[in-house]
């Protein structure tokens, strides 16, 4: 199963050093039913957008809990057996848990498939959406379209291989 582990560039700095997404256990998104039916397609690589999108948004999140974070989203795309994936039943269709799995323990860096992260222009509606996330999650329209102008910057892709170049 490909799942998609939200990150910030210090997190990614730490999971290159350690070789380790984790400890475990470690919330990623992934295309679980609730998101197949919410999203309602049966194209794979629709649905892996649309779970990589929700993985940007738990990125976000991060940002906004780290002040100190440069403002680029970054999110690692990792294939990992099933097993290791679990999901809340009772969260399934949130609206606001869609995609939601968490792994059971860390996974190796060295099973990653790639490294999506945000380009450099896009920082400031980045930073502009993170700041904005508490009120818009308290349900300020204004704030809320802050947020939504963080995905109008598609994420970069960047192999593995890559990674000491964007930490």
């Amino acid at each position: 199963m490909r799942v998609y582990v939200p990150l910030t560039l210090p997190g990614l700095a730490e999971a290159h050093k350690a070789g380790l997404l984790g400890p475990g256990p470690v919330d990623a998104y992934a295309v679980t039913p609730a998101l197949r039916e919410w999203y309602v397609s049966d194209d794979i690589e629709e649905l892996e957008y649309a779970a990589l999108s929700r993985a940007a948004q738990g990125s976000l999140r991060r940002l906004a809990a780290d002040p100190r974070a440069p403002r680029r989203r970054v999110v690692v795309a990792v294939d990992v057996p099933d097993t290791a994936v679990t999901a809340d039943p009772d969260r399934g269709l949130d609206q606001s848990a869609l995609g939601e799995v968490r792994l059971v323990e860390a996974v190796p860096l060295k099973k990653a498939a790639s490294v999506h992260v945000d380009a450099d222009d896009a920082e400031e509606d980045v930073a502009a959406a993170a700041a904005a996330l508490g009120a818009a999650d308290r349900g300020d329209a204004d704030a809320q379209f802050t947020v939504d102008g963080a995905d109008d910057h598609e994420l970069m892709w960047f192999g593995v291989q890559e990674i000491p170049n964007l930490v």
